[in-house]
């Protein structure tokens, strides 16, 4: 019942969950309404930044079918927060709960300041459009320019706007520059992204047979969705129990509190004058598109210094990132950005400032990558810059550069080991090597032109990304197995796993009963699974960071061989629990970024080809060779379409998705107006090559990858456009309107 070597691990059978998504009978939160449910209407406040001056709230009370009208006073803890506690949970008058934020300022045009609950949601949406608000009009901090001069403060108790700071300094920056043969800067904007996951915010919220508030819904932690109800309604965690339904799709969008909290206050309020029935919410599409946070917009500027041999002598970076009107997860993204706009080379001296700002748009939180999409844009397009610059090919350029195995990092801390980026580099030049030909113009799969008018150009750009929670936090991951059953060998015929790790689409539970099924020794067929209930599942920590199956395998070893015990001290079931914890990380020196802040990463390349329109400004992306070190594949399949699914979404972030924010208000909150891209807009081809290069701390080998394709494709675009083009583009999306403007301008210099 040890892990094996060979075994379901590394095979790609069909994931047991994928009948009900594709003939739709999996359950999602939005599905399977109770027939006595009630229905909750959200009000947000559609104020940037103003102060209420009054609520009246007896109209909607009055509204036919209305029963329950919940503001800031029915809220005992009025403040939450994945991070930190900056945010109430609902702004308005008269709140008595303890609160760290003041409640009765409207900081974001999202703010909740109501929870109407009816028999329908049409009396619901009646009774919240009932509601008597009158405010008064504060500056808005629309953007981070405003911001930094704090003539305005988001939020008067942080005293300024940019509320959080991380700096390196390593060696000596004057040196470096001395030593530099050739200097390439520039001023980066990076663009908000939306999440658009397929299936919107819901969530039925009830109090249990057993009297614990319960929230059925979609998310990426049900342990800290649990903790950050229990604050907010002054309750145990024991007191509330978070279940997730089959998830449409989260992308680090549904990490943060959207309708937890509320729905579980109208639960427990509705409960409270005798009325015991479950509450249900689902947000439309413009109500979660204006509603949750997005990929964070920024401004990075950056210098690369080097030899003219091509070894890097010095960088420096300033980076500002948007947080919006509440942190969120705004920290941790710009940690991830500060380490990542260095680039994944050996930089002997740097100097990188790095800042969150408030302002009154939209928070910025997690998204795919989170930091490192953003970081790596810079990081990567400095390289290209330098390439051209030295004359060295993009390839050679970064194999003289590049982390390996016993490099320091940019925080002055040894890489944990086996660093695979001379492979991955290899492996992806390799590949590219083999195409050597553009890409045949089929005019089918774009709009008519002239074919002398189309250009077509190649793109490289390589990365790192962190595995799991980094800056000293205290990652864990539980696991539970349970054996049953014998044969003739009394050796055990099944088994059943628990654990809390979410299924956002990434085949995470397939993964698990794999992972279960080889550590065991039980058939696949007969290991079965239990997830994301906090009633009976231990805290897996976030299906975020690319952790979880880094994370998760760790566990199930640990808990299978609890289990194996309890099998040969005789127990029938046979249950091994068992915590995994991994190395520990640090925070980084205030002045000097000094620390180890990850336990393990992974690593990629991409190179891609593209077509260019200059008529018309259209690129066509021909083909994306996206190499990757996985380190071992649970499921290959599952592996491939992580990278392909990465590619597509990180296509649309680089050339058309276009998120219109203006004084703080979204002017786009609609799929018709904001352009994810569809079926004929995507990659004309992407070859996926992975590569099997062993974590040594990873189960199996293991490295987690969901994040990876993603790094590095704007870089590579954005390489391959100007290829084709001659032009350089800091900032995107490439819609055909920017390229051309940008294209008609450099003819005319």
């Amino acid at each position: 019942m040890s892990a094996q070597t060979s075994g379901p691990v590394g095979q790609s059978p069909i994931r047991f969950d994928a009948a009900g998504k594709v003939t739709g009978a999996a359950r999602y939160p939005a599905d399977g309404v109770a027939p006595d449910a009630l229905f909750a209407k959200i009000v947000f406040s559609n104020q940037p930044h103003a102060r209420m001056l009054s609520l009246e709230t007896s109209l909607a009370e009055a509204t036919p079918g209305v029963v329950l009208v919940l503001t800031a006073a029915d809220v005992p803890v009025n403040e939450y927060g994945l991070t930190m506690f900056d945010q109430p949970v609902l702004v308005g008058l008269g709140a008595t709960g303890r609160s760290t934020v003041a409640s009765d300022v409207s900081r974001w045009e999202a703010d909740k300041i109501a929870i109407v609950v009816a028999e329908t949601a049409e009396q619901a949406t009646a009774g919240a459009e009932a509601l008597v608000v009158e405010w008064e009009q504060l500056p808005v901090v629309a953007d981070i320019e405003a911001a930094r001069s704090d003539d305005t403060l988001v939020h008067e108790e942080a005293g300024t706007n940019s509320y959080y700071d991380l700096k390196i300094r390593k060696g000596d920056i004057d040196r470096g520059w001395a030593e530099a043969d050739v200097v390439v800067e520039g001023r980066y904007e990076l663009p908000y992204q939306e999440h658009a996951y397929l299936q919107v915010e819901a969530a039925t919220a009830w109090v249990d047979e057993q009297g614990r508030l319960t929230v059925e819904t979609s998310g990426q932690w049900t342990h800290e969705d649990r903790e950050q109800i229990a604050h907010a309604l002054d309750l145990d965690d024991e007191q509330v129990r978070v279940v997730y339904a089959a998830i449409g799709g989260a992308f680090g969008g549904k990490e943060d509190m959207t309708l937890q909290i509320v729905l579980a206050l109208a639960a427990q309020r509705l409960r409270a004058i005798g009325i015991d029935r479950p509450v249900h919410c689902r947000w439309s599409r413009e109500e979660s598109i204006i509603g949750h946070h997005k990929r964070h917009r920024g401004t990075i500027f950056a210098r690369l210094g080097a030899t003219s041999e091509g070894k890097i002598t010095a960088v420096e970076a300033d980076v500002w990132l948007d947080a919006g009107a509440y942190n969120y997860t705004s920290n941790k993204v710009l940690g991830n950005a500060h380490l990542s706009v260095g680039g994944a080379y050996e930089i002997p001296h740097a100097r990188i400032d790095s800042h969150a700002v408030y302002t009154n748009a939209v928070p910025g939180g997690a998204f795919r990558g989170f930091g490192g999409p953003q970081g790596a844009f810079v990081a990567e397009t400095q390289m290209n810059k330098l390439a051209e610059a030295t004359g060295i090919d993009p390839v050679e350029i970064r194999r003289i550069n590049t982390l390996r195995d016993g490099s320091e990092g940019i925080t002055q801390a040894i890489m944990p080991p086996g660093v695979t980026l001379p492979q991955v580099i290899d492996a992806c030049a390799a590949s590219a090597s083999e195409i050597s030909q553009p890409a045949p113009f089929n005019p089918v799969a774009s709009l008519p032109c002239e074919p002398a008018a189309v250009k077509h150009g190649r793109g490289f750009a390589v990365g790192y990304k962190n595995v799991g929670f980094s800056f000293g936090f205290p990652e864990r991951c539980e696991a539970e197995i349970h054996l049953f059953g014998t044969d003739a060998d009394d050796v055990p015929t099944g088994a059943e796993v628990f654990h809390s790790g979410a299924e956002v689409g990434q085949g995470m539970h397939q993964a698990c009963l794999q992972m279960t099924a080889e550590a065991t020794g039980v058939p696949l067929e007969a290991v079965r699974g239990t997830f994301s209930d906090t009633a009976v599942t231990g805290d897996s920590g976030s299906a975020s960071a690319s952790r979880l199956s880094w994370m998760a395998g760790n566990s199930i070893l640990g808990a299978a061989e609890e289990a194996e015990k309890a099998w040969r001290d005789g127990d029938r079931p046979a249950v091994g629990k068992f915590r995994f914890t991994p190395p520990p990380t640090e925070t980084l020196d205030p002045e000097t970024g000094v620390g180890q802040p990850n336990f393990a990463y992974g690593y990629m390349a991409q190179a891609v080809d593209v077509s260019v329109d200059i008529e018309t400004g259209h690129i066509r992306v021909d083909r994306v060779i996206s190499t990757h070190d996985v380190g071992r594949a649970i499921n290959p399949r599952l592996v491939q379409g992580q990278i392909e699914g990465a590619v597509v979404q990180a296509h649309g972030y680089v050339l058309s998705e276009n998120l219109v924010v203006e004084e703080g208000h979204i002017l786009n909150p609609r799929l018709s107006q904001y352009l994810i891209p569809g079926i004929g807009d995507i990659p004309e081809q992407v070859e996926s090559v992975i590569l099997e290069l062993a974590d040594p701390l990873g189960p199996w080998g293991v490295r987690g990858m969901a994040e990876m394709p993603y790094i590095t494709y704007a870089p590579a675009v954005i390489a391959a456009v100007h290829d084709a083009t001659g032009v350089w583009f800091n900032e995107f999306p490439l819609t055909p309107s920017r390229v051309l403007a940008a294209l008609q301008s450099s003819a005319t210099r």
